[in-house]
């Protein structure tokens, strides 16, 4: 089963108070509510983890039984009330300390210990639960007798580099596996809208598991390259575009290149400073899962002064001085 950090989904210590406990549930509970979300199918699944999450932590006694037993508390719990070994080969989740009925509770690793001395079979239940290596040679010849030990592959991780256009579009690449001398092929969906350093979960494509155990996961780091013309901060793009310094004063408009590759007209006020910001709103980034839901494209004007002046040119500019020289003296 995987292991689920329910301190971890509230963002709360292991020491935290049920105070703090139930501080942080309710502010993240209005923050993903779907009713402030409507339709976004992300949030709604993170309400529910931290719903489940404070169903465990919120109550004393789950709390104490997932603190000793992690995500898998649940069946714990069900194999007390039946009376039935756990899920882990012939290695019980409850041991009968009393004799008769009703006598079954956890027991601390140091308890079993005691009981089963080095050669206990329930060594890898406490590498597992309790988080501390089990003692030299310790459950060596309970592994002997039962067969290998099942243990899941190993995750791995593997860099990939895209381009910004990959990114807005989202791309598919294939990626060459290789483990115990065997190499497969693997076709990999990148969705649209990765920022850098993502992470791109492959399912049971990692090392494979010892004893009929499932495979790790494939992680792609995701980094994107530099591009020409566009810069990304965080859904937004920005952008530099040239705007003749006529444009700039009397006001007009300019074509912008967007990131899919289309013309955009953006309209440019009277009086535009060098340099100044203007926003096309939705065509920047789109979020992940979420096509049409994009940031914003901003425009960095960079006016442009002409090199060059023909006659009719320089008779208008030094026309134009003339009225601002006299407009300078009449305020004096």
């Amino acid at each position: 089963m995987e292991f689920k950090d329910y301190y971890a989904t509230l963002g709360v210590a292991k020491t935290a108070t049920e105070k703090e406990i139930k501080q942080a549930y309710r502010k993240l509970a209005r923050k993903f509510h779907p009713d402030v979300n409507p339709g976004d199918k992300t949030a709604e699944a993170r309400f529910k983890s931290i719903n489940e999450a404070y169903e465990v932590l919120g109550d004393p006694e789950k709390r104490r039984k997932y603190d000793e037993l992690g995500a898998n508390w649940r069946q714990y719990e069900q194999a007390q009330q039946q009376g039935r070994p756990g899920p882990f080969g012939d290695g019980a989740w409850t041991v009968n300390v009393g004799g008769g009925e009703g006598g079954f509770r956890s027991m601390s690793e140091e308890e079993m210990r005691r009981l089963f001395g080095d050669q206990n079979p329930f060594s890898d239940f406490f590498q597992t639960f309790f988080g501390g290596a089990a003692p030299e040679g310790a459950g060596r010849s309970a592994r002997q007798g039962r067969g290998a030990r099942t243990r899941r592959g190993r995750d791995v991780e593997q860099d990939l580099e895209l381009t910004l256009e990959d990114a807005f579009h989202g791309a598919t690449r294939r990626f060459a596996i290789k483990h115990e001398g065997h190499t497969r092929s693997v076709d990999v969906r990148i969705p649209a809208g990765v920022n850098d350093g993502s992470r791109v979960r492959v399912t049971g494509e990692g090392e494979h598991g010892a004893g009929g155990a499932s495979a790790g996961d494939l992680y792609l780091r995701v980094h994107l390259l530099p591009h020409p013309r566009f810069e990304r901060r965080g859904r937004d793009l920005h952008v530099r575009v040239q705007v003749p310094v006529t444009t700039a004063v009397l006001g007009g408009e300019a074509e912008v290149p967007s990131i899919d590759g289309k013309r955009l007209r953006l309209k440019v006020p009277s009086a535009t400073q060098n340099g100044q910001v203007l926003r096309l709103k939705g065509h920047g980034m789109p979020a992940v899962g979420r096509q049409e839901d994009r940031g914003d494209l901003y425009a960095s004007v960079d006016v442009r002064l002409p090199r060059s002046l023909t006659p009719e040119q320089t008779r208008l500019y030094d026309a134009l001085k003339k009225l601002e020289e006299d407009s300078i003296q009449s305020s004096s």
